[in-house]
């Protein structure tokens, strides 16, 4: 299931240099569960060209403050540096993602990245990604993949005919809480998403409004409908 949007943004980051070790993150994920706090993600951001070799790694954690991060990295031996820094959620937010067709994709992003400016200007934190794909096998892994996104709370699959695996796909990331729109197009991918909706500008209003806490829209009562 993926993350409450209020515990993205009040997660607690920091960027780290940390030697090239088995034990490295072994030990700084130790340090933050013992002092009571949950890491939300951790991953390495490049290398350094450093003698012994090191790696920058970026953590978010929940349940710590701050300084109550930096303190329990302080000190650890593998930690060669620690910068404050902000989780992504308080600066990219909430992210809805859109797969298909280049044309399709375009019209969905126009719709969403116009609606999450309006949400925007009202607090919200609602940033669009997109990958125009081809081919049943790329778009049933992208949708696979959304699961592993960070911030990512809806899926917008955007083409003229999907089905077989992608449907699959579909299911599965439905299962771990990430819901989809689709547009209305030929296969059977629209019996296995949440909504369908003909419109592809629509369908980006209706996707980030979906996601929005300044938006009054309910995906749930929605669900199976199409327009």
């Amino acid at each position: 299931m993926p993350p409450d949007s209020s515990t993205d943004s009040n997660a607690a980051a920091a960027r780290l240099d940390v030697l090239d070790s088995p034990e490295g993150v072994g030990s700084i994920v130790a340090a933050v569960t013992g002092r009571g706090g949950r890491v939300l993600t951790i991953a390495t951001i490049r290398a350094l060209e450093t003698d012994p070799e090191q790696s920058e790694i970026e953590i978010e954690v929940a349940g710590l403050t701050p300084d109550e991060l930096l303190d329990a990295l302080d000190g650890l031996p593998e930690v060669q540096a620690i910068r404050r820094t902000r989780a992504l959620g308080s600066i990219f937010g909430k992210r809805v993602i859109v797969v298909g067709g280049g044309a399709q994709v375009a019209q969905v992003a126009l719709g969403a990245v116009s609606e999450a400016d309006r949400h925007n200007l009202r607090g919200e934190r609602i940033s669009v990604d997109t990958i125009p794909l081809v081919g049943e096998a790329n778009i049933a892994a992208a949708v696979r993949a959304v699961a592993d996104l960070p911030r990512a709370r809806l899926l917008v699959l955007a083409g003229s005919i999907m089905g077989g695996d992608i449907s699959v796909a579909a299911e599965e990331l439905r299962a771990v809480g990430v819901p989809i729109i689709a547009l209305n197009m030929v296969g059977s991918i629209t019996n296995h998403v949440d909504l369908v909706v003909s419109d592809p500008v629509q369908a980006g209003t209706m996707a980030v409004m979906a996601i929005a806490d300044t938006a009054s829209f309910d995906l749930v009562r929605q669900k199976g409908r199409r327009y």
